[in-house]
């Protein structure tokens, strides 16, 4: 019986009775290849990925130039920064003069930049409780529909808002429950009083979840529809096969299936929780009074652009910056502990 189909030439035979070790054509051994612990050399890798490289290397570079290199502009936040020095950012900073901690210390001892977290924090709580379920919910129902018509149409129906500016989303909320728009003039009609919810501050964190929901839950069912188009149906037949109805099979089948991509997102959402939407909320911040719309984001844009103390807003930023890391690592460490990958693995 032969041992190999594949025919050999003289020289490799000659190699294999002589016991030496093969030469590749590029002139290295086969076990000079490969370092000790079993991986190719960095330039073997590069050789081998190099088209890749070369395709990633113009995005890579627009991060760096875009991302990486505007944090150098953090030691604005130690200085006294004045723009009008010069007309070059770079010789402002050079000769604007050093504070050190002084903008930090000031932001601690202010009490409306502690008005602007709770009002932050508040907001992302309720976004997080109830526009983040949303896209999952309706992810659930539209894979639940039989009809591909219909479900294209739901799909298309839902996104629509996605694409609107906020200035369009405000203005149809406006037209709906402003002073003058539709729901007050219905209460009006049958001998209540009108309603105007745009200028109420007590519901006005209602009203911005409100907003990102119908704008943004139609959008991010894209990520949840594309994790349930991967489930098998053998798992559904399967558990219906078994018993199963079909809420069981939604809780044993499909959610474990979503879990992973949840807890990606939701690591991501809580390192976003300090931003909650800036231009929506600083185009309503006039109308329900900086008490309940202050934001952080607003407040480093009312700081840094309109009272022009660059280096106040700029400290306030970096404490943004800082802590929303630090809710990022906390939370891909819990979904470490869930059995998740998270952002990234360990």
């Amino acid at each position: 019986m032969s041992h190999s189909t594949v025919p050999r030439s003289r020289a490799e035979a000659d190699d294999d009775r002589a016991g030496r070790t093969p030469v590749a054509s590029d002139g290295t051994t086969g076990t000079a290849k490969k370092g000790k612990t079993g991986r190719l050399g960095l330039r073997l890798r590069f050789r081998r990925d190099r088209a890749l490289i070369l395709m990633t290397l113009p995005a890579v570079l627009l991060i760096l130039v875009f991302n990486y290199l505007p944090i150098l502009g953090n030691i604005v936040a130690f200085q006294d920064y004045d723009p009008y020095v010069s007309d070059n950012g770079i010789v402002s900073m050079l000769h604007s003069p050093w504070v050190g901690l002084d903008n930090f210390q000031r932001i601690f001892a202010d009490s409306a930049f502690w008005d602007a977290v709770k009002n932050t924090l508040v907001l992302f709580s309720l976004q997080l409780v109830l526009f983040f379920p949303i896209p999952i919910a309706l992810a659930l129902l539209i894979n639940s529909v039989v009809r591909p018509r219909v479900r294209a149409i739901s799909q298309a129906v839902l996104y629509l808002p996605h694409f609107f500016s906020w200035v369009l989303v405000i203005s149809v909320f406006q037209q709906i429950f402003g002073g003058a728009g539709v729901l007050s003039q219905l209460l009006r009609q049958h001998g209540y009083d009108g309603l105007d919810i745009m200028t109420d501050p007590s519901t006005f964190k209602f009203l911005v979840t409100a907003e990102g929901v119908w704008k943004d839950a139609g959008w991010g069912i894209i990520v949840f529809l594309a994790a349930l188009a991967s489930v098998s149906p053998d798992l559904y037949e399967a558990a219906a096969m078994d018993g199963a109805g079909r809420w069981r099979r939604v809780w044993h089948v499909t959610l474990p299936a979503l879990r992973p991509v949840i807890a990606l997102l939701l690591v991501l959402r809580v390192g976003d929780a300090l931003t909650v939407g800036f231009e929506q909320i600083l185009l309503q911040r006039d109308a329900v009074g900086p008490g309940a719309a202050e934001v952080l984001d607003t407040f480093v844009w009312w700081n840094g652009v309109r009272n022009q103390d660059f280096g106040y807003a700029a400290a306030a930023g970096l404490i943004k910056g800082v802590v929303s890391l630090g809710l990022v690592l906390a939370a891909n460490k819990v979904a470490h502990l869930m059995g998740e990958q998270g952002v990234y693995k360990k």
